[in-house]
């Protein structure tokens, strides 16, 4: 092996940016994203400006996330949230199981995701049915529950906003709003 400085020198490569700086190593580097076999395009889920972002798959897990270059509004940037978006999707710190504590509890207990879904379901039904209001003082109806209220996250698009919307509405639940800005 070459010490670099002398390499540097006999190459005429004094700063040290030309060849004198690859090694056999650096000549074998590849991004991650030439071992993808499939790109999906997608938005940013932490603000409500919606940088565009390419997802990067290989056999269905996420390898790699970049910046959308197509992207009308971000051009391929993405502030240092959105390109941390990797790490929220694959990180081993992010929790995947369900968690959840008794009332009066001091502990967290794992329970499956289908229990979590039904408390949920059993516990909002039990909400509404208890404060339903059918009709007012004079006998209008009314058909609706006032012990709940609903609010979009920046990132959900006109669908998503569409379908809570209808959930929502079906249940009786009035008070739904989004904080959406795109």
């Amino acid at each position: 092996m070459e010490w670099p400085v002398l390499k540097q020198l006999k190459n005429g490569d004094v700063l040290g940016l030309g060849s004198t700086a690859a090694s056999e190593r650096t000549e074998q580097l590849e991004a991650r994203t030439t071992k993808a076999d499939r790109v999906i395009a997608s938005v940013c889920p932490y603000c409500a400006v919606g940088c565009g972002q390419l997802v990067y798959l290989k056999n269905g897990k996420i390898i790699d996330l970049e910046g959308d270059p197509r992207s009308p509004i971000s051009h391929g940037c993405l502030c240092p949230k959105g390109a941390a978006t990797f790490q929220l999707v694959t990180g081993s710190h992010r929790v995947s199981d369900v968690l959840y504590r008794r009332p009066y509890g001091t502990e967290w207990e794992k329970i499956p995701l289908e229990r979590a879904m039904d408390m949920v379901a059993e516990r909002m039904k039990k909400a509404r049915d208890e404060h339903w209001e059918d009709k007012d003082e004079e006998g209008k109806p009314l058909r609706r529950t006032m012990s709940m209220a609903h609010l979009g996250g920046a990132t959900l698009d006109n669908e998503e906003n569409y379908l809570i919307k209808k959930l929502f509405t079906a249940l009786g639940i009035v008070q739904i709003e989004n904080q959406a800005r795109i």
